[in-house]
Formats: C-alpha cells, sequence, structure tokens
C-alpha cells in the first residue's frame, strides 16, 4: 500500500503459528499506531496540514520570547506595600503567574528550541546552520563503491515531512540497476550487524534494490542510556563496510539527539512522559493566569488612557537602543520567518492603534 511522509505499513505475525495477525498504517521510527499517530499529527498541525503547521511554528518561535519577557518583568517589577480591594486580587494573580512561570521557565525554553528544530522555515535554518559549521550527524555510507558520507537527519521517522526546496523532481540521475531482495538476506545481515556491535533490543532495517549500495542496519532504542549505533552491511558477501556509533556523535549532534527524545517522550520512558504531562497541564494553567492577570489589569476607561503602543514605547528610546533593537530584531526575523512576518503584521496593527490615539 501507499504510505505517506514518515508513514510504513506494519504486519503483526505470531511468532508461534507464524500467523498474520493485522495489517496496520505506522508512524516514524518507533512505528505508533494510528491513534498516536493521530494526536501526533494534532500536536504537529492541528490537523490542517502546511497551515497547522506554520501555526506550530508560530508558537515555537514565540514561547521563548513570552518566557524570557516574563522573567524581566518578574525581576523588574516591584509589589506596592498598599493596595485596595482590585490591586490585592492583582497581586494575587500575579504572584501565582509569575510563581508557575518560574517553575516552568527551563521547561519553556527546551520546548522553543526542540521545536523550532521540527519547524518548517527556522528548521530549515537551523539544519544549514548546522551543517555550514559540521554539527550534522553522522550517517553511515552506503555506497559499495568510493564515497562520501552525508549527515543524517536526527528527526528522520519523526515529524518531518518533505521539503518542497529540496524536491529532486526534474533533475537528471543516473538509474542504478534494480536488484531483487531475497528474505534470506534479512538474517545474513542481521547476523553481521549482530557481530558488529548491534546488539540494541530494537532495530531497524532498511534493504535497498539499488545495486552497489549497502543495507542499513540502526538500533532505535531511544531511551537512556542512548543506543543509535548503525552499520552499512553488504547484501551479498555480509561484510561491514561502515560504522557509526553513537560515541562518534559531536556534542552538539548528541544534545539533539537527546533533546528530541525527551521531547517526545521516550528518553527516560513513563516518567518522561508523566513529566510532559504535568508540563501540559501546567502550561495551561499559566496560560489562564496570564489573560485572568491581563484582564484585571485593564485600564478602566480606556480613553483617559494613553495608548502605549510598541511605537509609543519605541520614540521614548535613544538612538543607540533603537539601533541594537533593530539589528537583533532584524536577525530574529531572518533566522525565524514566521516570526518575523507576524511581527510585521503585530508592527502594522500597533502603528494604526498608535495613529488612532494621536487623532
Amino acid at each position: 500500500p501507499t504510505s505517506g511522509p514518515s508513514e510504513s505499513t506494519a504486519v503483526f505475525v505470531d511468532p508461534a503459528t507464524l500467523e498474520v495477525r493485522g495489517v496496520l498504517p505506522v508512524y516514524g521510527t518507533s512505528g505508533v499506531l494510528p491513534l498516536r499517530t493521530w494526536l501526533d499529527s494534532l500536536h504537529r498541525n492541528m490537523l490542517l496540514g502546511d497551515v497547522g503547521r506554520n501555526y506550530s511554528e508560530l508558537a515555537a518561535s514565540w514561547l521563548w520570547v513570552a518566557a524570557l519577557g516574563g522573567l524581566l518583568l518578574w525581576a523588574t517589577s516591584r509589589s506596592p506595600r498598599r493596595t485596595n480591594g482590585r490591586g490585592w486580587q492583582i497581586l494575587r494573580q500575579r504572584y501565582w503567574h509569575s510563581s508557575l512561570g518560574l517553575v516552568l521557565l527551563l521547561g519553556l525554553l527546551f520546548f522553543s528550541a526542540t521545536g523550532l528544530t521540527w519547524s518548517r522555515w527556522a528548521g530549515d535554518n537551523i539544519s544549514a546552520l548546522r551543517a555550514h559549521f559540521g554539527w550534522m550527524t553522522p550517517a553511515v555510507n552506503t555506497s559499495l563503491l568510493p564515497d562520501n558520507p552525508s549527515p543524517m537527519d536526527e528527526h528522520a521517522g519523526h515529524h518531518m515531512a518533505p521539503s518542497p526546496r529540496h524536491n529532486m523532481a526534474g533533475m537528471t540521475m543516473p538509474k542504478a540497476a534494480a536488484v531483487a531482495i531475497k528474505p534470506t538476506q534479512f538474517d545474513g545481515v542481521v547476523q553481521a550487524a549482530s557481530a558488529a556491535g548491534i546488539q540494541a533490543g530494537k532495530i531497524e532495517i532498511r534493504p535497498t534494490t539499488k545495486a552497489n549500495k549497502a543495507w542499513i542496519v540502526s538500533e532505535i532504542d531511544r531511551r537512556w542510556p542512548t543506543k543509535v549505533d548503525t552499520v552499512a552491511v553488504d547484501p551479498a558477501t555480509f561484510r561491514v563496510t561502515d560504522k557509526v556509533t553513537f560515541a562518534q556523535y559531536g556534542l552538539l549532534a548528541k544534545l539533539t539527539r537527546w533533546g528530541v527524545d525527551a521531547h517526545m517522550g521516550v528518553l527516560f520512558g513513563l516518567a518522561n512522559q508523566l513529566l510532559l504531562a504535568a508540563f501540559g497541564l501546567g502550561l495551561c494553567v499559566l496560560i489562564v493566569l496570564g489573560y485572568r492577570l491581563w484582564w484585571l489589569r485593564r485600564p478602566a476607561a480606556q480613553g483617559s488612557h494613553p495608548a502605549e503602543t510598541l511605537v509609543y514605547h519605541w520614540r521614548q528610546l535613544g538612538l543607540s537602543a533603537r539601533f541594537l533593537l533593530l539589528v537583533c530584531t532584524v536577525t530574529l526575523a531572518v533566522s525565524l520567518p514566521v516570526m518575523g512576518i507576524s511581527l510585521l503584521v503585530l508592527l502594522l496593527i500597533d502603528a494604526l492603534r498608535w495613529q488612532r490615539a494621536q487623532g
């Protein structure tokens, strides 16, 4: 059957009777079943395709800004000594909002950073930066002829769909002769990989029908301690032609691997998943408290207060502060395009509010 991006077909076989018990589409390297695939799509793109994926990237782009901005407000704010009834209510809401925000701060920054590596536009920029500095994850060389290995994507089989800009359609490539895959080859390839040190309880075998290409056998046990060693095996001679171990990963590649797995809730098993659930619940409460605080602090009479817009505060800055802020803003807008576009929309609305307040 035809499978979508990062999808494959799983056949469930009784190992004792060899009876096929079921066939289901599964998602990713870990082979999650349809219900979890649906939940994953809900988290990744709200079941709206690319539009929803852009919305998800928008949230990840601004999450770290909101977290650090809240920290700055908490550090620079001072509680009034005397308050009336409404002021005490605001003070209490601010206390709970800021306290919960401090508890969740590291998690907010972590999920923003790891989420952006999955995103479409910012993720491409992050990958380009890593490739430029040689921070990509090493990959085995599958060519049985002299060739250079290519970097491997930590998100392979997870949340990454093919990027349109990487589409190779229309390019003329030499066609390699196809070779038949024999079932007996799997046993030989697995034995060769096992002898080379592939000992994890979960492995993935990626055969190929292309001549002069090796099969890939990878450990896919993402729990701590991480087991993701990979070997390339010649399916004709069962000779291991290349090997990459997790110990060979650079520091940034290891941190990326651990970050991705922790984000997915697999690095530390059930404890990881319970922590994610608690964080998600805490984040929902934090958002509700934030909106509640905003509502309590709204001006009683809008017309009696100046519109403290971004334009208003921009005009209060000195020349050097304006220049520094402009450089940082442009850099972030280019690096995080969805943030940049949303910021332009926000500035347009803000300028209209400021103009209306002046008139």
